[in-house]
């Protein structure tokens, strides 16, 4: 297993060494020459490897650790429906011909065993309902494996029902000062609107030969669960950053009157071709100060390359990477920088390249009927056996306000 700890520190030294070169030209008044450059480039690129290796190794501890979780710890009480009656895919019975089922199909089971399987609805053949257990935990999966669920706000729901809030898009307008027995002024600013999240369906199929199903000593359904996290969190990640709205969820680099409109778009003070400091500066204090204890900067790695090289007016460097000061992460004017392969890193004018904010005011609504769905004969000229997971989500931002868009002039 990696050394985190060695490799943070590895990449904190590399930083000292890119930030020397560039202290060195900054003293003696000229740009970087040509060698400089070329060695800055190459020392940036291997913090940039370091940080990926960080990452990755994080991911995996913590996939492996929320799995291990899912398969080793039992439920204590039995799970309910929203009725309060109990579930029955909460059952040990459940779970164990669900995994019976991923491993040989419906012929292996027995006859009690099948109805365990169709226990909430005897309607149900090929498809079959996952147990809560294993819902539960590829959904803990998904979130140790992304930037945004871990903190966003994530509201479970049944059977891919909506899930509507109220908003107050207009707050009411100041009290007046008045006399005794004036009459109060009335009122008609306040606005109150809807966000309304309705899951919409993501499917993957996952291939696994006959053999590793028959002696694998991990559980089969584990196998499954792996693969299906880290499909589902990639595409639902791409989604909550750059998503549409449409059929998918509304990322927050989407401009929209349902999520983070223009009006949040913060150019000021950045060039046509690249971020500056006052770009910066201009973007978090354009969130309220209350919004600041949670939020984050959301860059691709391309940006924080420009980012590393960017001082304050006394000289100082804004960006602070882990590991420096024993700081556990990497920070932007004293907030926390996550990078994401999906945010955009295209330096043209008016193109968004970054975002500030409280995520917890992104809205992310799971629907709970994951479907497993085997498939053999299909793909029996390869030995293996196919499954099709679907689930159903939905996500948006609910609250504008507490977010800002870095934008290039």
């Amino acid at each position: 297993m990696i050394n985190l700890q060695e490799v943070r520190q590895e990449r904190s030294g590399l930083v000292v060494q890119a930030r020397a070169i560039l202290d060195k030209a900054d003293t003696e008044k000229r740009e970087l020459s040509t060698e400089e450059q070329t060695n800055w480039d190459k020392i940036m690129s291997d913090v940039e490897k370091k940080g990926v290796i960080i990452a990755r190794e994080e991911k995996q501890q913590s996939l492996e650790r929320s799995l291990e979780k899912s398969q080793t710890e039992p439920n204590k009480e039995p799970l309910t429906l929203s009725d309060g009656t109990p579930n029955p895919r909460a059952t040990e019975e459940y779970g164990k011909s669900f995994r019976g089922y991923i491993r040989g199909g419906l012929q292996t089971l027995k006859a009690e065993e099948l109805r365990a399987m169709q226990a909430d609805d005897p309607t149900l053949g090929g498809y079959m309902q996952a147990p809560q257990q294993f819902v539960a935990g590829l959904i803990k999966a998904v979130d140790d494996a992304t930037i945004i669920r871990p903190l966003a706000t994530v509201y479970p729901i049944e059977k891919a029902e909506s899930l509507g809030a109220c908003s107050l898009d207009t707050d009411v307008s100041d009290p007046e000062w008045t006399g005794e027995i004036t009459t109060a002024p009335e009122d008609s600013s306040a606005r109150v609107g809807k966000r309304e999240l309705r899951p919409h369906p993501l499917s993957k199929l996952v291939k696994v030969s006959n053999k590793l199903l028959r002696v694998s000593v991990v559980a089969p359904d584990t196998l499954v669960q792996q693969r299906l996290a880290y499909k589902f969190g990639i595409v639902q990640e791409k989604a909550h950053l750059v998503g549409t709205g449409a059929g998918q969820p509304l990322g927050v680099f989407t401009a929209s009157s349902d999520g983070i409109s223009t009006g949040r778009d913060v150019s000021t003070g950045n060039e046509d071709d690249d971020i500056r400091v006052d770009g910066l500066l201009e973007a978090k204090f354009s969130v309220k100060a209350q919004y600041w204890p949670k939020a984050v900067w959301i860059f691709h790695r391309d940006a924080v390359k420009r980012i590393a090289k960017l001082k304050d007016g006394e000289g100082r460097y804004i960006w602070n990477p882990a590991g420096i000061q024993n700081m556990q992460f990497d920070t932007l004017l004293n907030r926390p920088v996550k990078m994401s392969e999906y945010a955009p890193n295209t330096f043209t004018t008016g193109l968004y390249v970054g975002i500030f904010g409280d995520f917890s005011f992104y809205w992310i609504a799971d629907a709970m009927n994951l479907t497993v769905q085997r498939l053999v004969e299909l793909y029996a000229a390869t030995n293996q056996v196919g499954f099709i997971g679907r689930l159903e989500s939905d996500g948006q931002p609910v609250l504008e306000e507490a977010f800002a868009r870095v934008k290039l002039a």
